[in-house]
């Protein structure tokens, strides 16, 4: 992605949040500096890669494929005592452009799914095969809100402002954002997780970006901090 793009759409995000009456962390208005990330009293940020994400999967498409992310919440899974025991992030996705956030499973996180904001949620779920790919027959039981809920393969859920789905190990599913409803604010609230080994994505993607530097940062992004 190019830089200009990535600061473009942090400050979309930005002013999504205000239009919503969300407010992040201070440390979302951090300055774009290494060394300043450096500071001891940052470390629980740094390790647990607090603060803004945003990928295109390094497809070059990131108006169809991609997504802003805010970790606000994070833990170690290597060192005890190290962020919290939780975590959660805010998912900003764009209406009108048919945006998704590809086909994919968690090897260790259980996660909700939340329609914090915006428009309406789409979330389709298949179960895993035994050869680790979608499985096309196979029903996948989930939670909605609580609420026991047998998905078919392929099945494509909605979900409206407030309510959620809860996604556990190994259940594939993709997001995106029904059109003409809106831009959307995703909450995500789960387990703690280290995203550069708990994505596995059904077509061959990378989980972070190629940054291609045509203007200053706006934001460090959290694989940028050391």
């Amino acid at each position: 992605m190019k830089r200009s793009d990535i600061n473009k759409n942090i400050r979309w995000a930005e002013e999504l949040c205000k239009k919503y009456s969300i407010t992040l962390p201070d440390f979302a208005r951090y300055a774009p500096s290494r060394e300043e990330m450096a500071d001891p009293a940052r470390v629980n940020i740094v390790k647990t890669m607090l603060g803004w994400d945003i990928t295109d999967f390094n497809l070059g498409d990131f108006e169809h494929c991609g997504a802003v992310l805010f970790t606000v919440r994070n833990g170690s899974i290597y060192e005890e005592g190290v962020g919290t025991p939780y975590a959660e992030k805010y998912i900003f996705m764009k209406d009108g452009v048919e945006q998704e956030i590809p086909l994919h499973y968690h090897i260790h996180k259980t996660e909700d799914i939340i329609n914090r904001a915006g428009g309406l949620l789409m979330i389709q779920v298949f179960a895993n095969g035994e050869d680790g790919k979608p499985d096309p027959n196979k029903d996948v039981v989930l939670w909605r809100d609580g609420v026991r809920y047998v998905a078919k393969a392929g099945e494509v859920l909605e979900v409206t402002t407030g309510n959620s789905v809860t996604l556990t190990p190994y259940v594939y599913h993709r997001f995106f954002t029904k059109t003409g409803t809106g831009d959307l604010i995703i909450g995500e609230v789960s387990k703690i997780n280290d995203d550069n080994i708990d994505n596995v994505f059904a077509s061959p993607r990378d989980r972070f970006s190629t940054i291609e530097e045509d203007e200053e940062p706006y934001r460090l992004l959290v694989n940028e901090y050391v």
